[in-house]
């Protein structure tokens, strides 16, 4: 398997079952959990110097910080019942404490934090929702935390691919500090499919292909983005959902697409 692919696992004793760390990843800004937890059970964590953004993929839970408590938040027991999610940002120097109300699969999103900002709810209604692309590159996005939302340095959205299309296309990327053209971003993808024995494709590479993968992802996986363009297919027959986690120096997102292929934005007809 690519290094770049990092599996789910049985969960362990506080439900985690993925975990990629800035030091797991070779990276200095993005980590990444997944836990899975039962009905009544609890996990709860310091954030030490990190800000944290938990997504509750599917189920309800009990959430609080230090001084804030939210109940029975969550409402989709299946992310693809495509309709944003609850949310919570927890800033650095505090900590959260989780009690599954249903199971629970809950995305704990992670990137430096300076302690700014305060610990809050994202409701369902706080999400953006926009339909990005046309024909065959067409994608539903859902933006939890995007720059216009206050935190320290993350940025975290949602995507739903239908099957048969391409996501993340033109291929594009953001792996240099060169502002106001293009920001250096981190960038972790959580795959889920619709159904579940199915598989996804996501190239990553560069332009002088010193990075150049072509990876089968299955679902619960996760991929490592350190640089390069990076598209994704759902095949037909098969949805495609993928959680986005993106941190870097600057907290913005300015791309930078392949111009091999960003002629296809400019086509007015369905891409084929």
């Amino acid at each position: 398997m690519s290094d770049l692919i990092v599996a789910s696992g049985k969960p362990d004793q506080s439900g985690n079952v993925l975990r990629i760390t800035p030091e797991s990843a070779g990276w200095q800004y993005v980590g990444f959990e997944v836990y899975t937890l039962q009905q009544g059970q609890t996990w709860q964590q310091h954030t030490d110097d990190q800000e944290v953004c938990l997504v509750l993929l599917s189920g309800k839970a009990h959430v609080s910080s230090t001084n804030e408590q939210w109940q029975n938040i969550g409402q989709r027991m299946d992310v693809f019942e495509k309709i944003p999610p609850y949310s919570v940002y927890i800033p650095s120097d505090d900590c959260y404490r989780i009690e599954a109300v249903t199971d629970v699969e809950v995305a704990v999103c992670l990137a430096p934090g300076r302690g700014t900002t305060a610990a809050r709810l994202i409701p369902p209604e706080e999400v953006g929702v926009e339909t990005r692309g046309a024909g065959n590159i067409e994608r539903q996005i859902h933006n939890i935390l995007p720059e216009q939302k206050p935190a320290d340095s993350l940025l975290v959205v949602e995507v739903f691919t239908p099957e048969g299309n391409w996501s993340s296309y033109p291929p594009h990327k953001h792996d240099r500090d060169q502002l106001p053209d293009e920001s250096y971003l981190e960038e972790t993808y959580y795959h889920k499919i619709n159904p579940g024995h199915g598989f996804a494709v996501q190239r990553v590479y560069t332009d002088d292909r010193s990075l150049d993968e072509t990876l089968i992802v299955k679902n619960g996986e996760a991929v490592l983005v350190p640089k390069g363009y990076h598209p994704v297919s759902a095949p037909p027959g098969y949805e495609l959902y993928y959680l986005n986690v993106m941190a870097g120096p600057v907290r913005t997102w300015k791309f930078h697409n392949d111009p091999d292929h960003a002629w296809v934005m400019e086509r007015k007809v369905t891409v084929k």
